[in-house]
């Protein structure tokens, strides 16, 4: 139903952005201005362009608020899929193969022992 709907509402916008395009320009966006048989007449609103205009930004209008709820409606019921903060076990990292068939031993574990501070005032009062 949803897509049937979607499709629908495509169709709608695609007729709406033909009819509004084909139609005179009369200049004073909004019925400002223009002839006086422009928009606010009583012949221009009964225009057939003007009528399908109107009947199509009301269906584009409808289809959108029946699409949002038709949304919210069946979207509430899934859940986001937590599966990559899930922990994965992993193997124990083993050392690379060595090529030339050469055996290395295997990287120190320990950390080194922490530096000394670089104070050089430090090591001057030891002196």
């Amino acid at each position: 139903m949803f897509l049937f709907l979607t499709v629908v509402q495509a169709l709608i916008t695609i007729l709406l952005v033909v009819v509004i395009l084909i139609q005179k320009s009369e200049g004073g966006g909004l019925g400002v201005g223009g002839s006086p048989s422009g928009f606010m007449s009583a012949r221009g609103a009964a225009d057939f362009m003007t009528r399908m205009t109107q009947i199509l930004g009301g269906l584009f209008v409808a289809l959108s608020i029946l699409l949002a709820a038709l949304a919210v409606k069946s979207g509430s019921a899934q859940t986001v899929d937590d599966s990559l903060n899930r922990a994965v076990p992993t193997a124990p990292v083993s050392a690379p193969a060595d090529p030339l068939g050469k055996t290395t031993a295997p990287a120190a574990t320990n950390s080194p022992a922490p530096a000394a501070p670089l104070d050089p005032l430090a090591g001057a009062a030891k002196k």
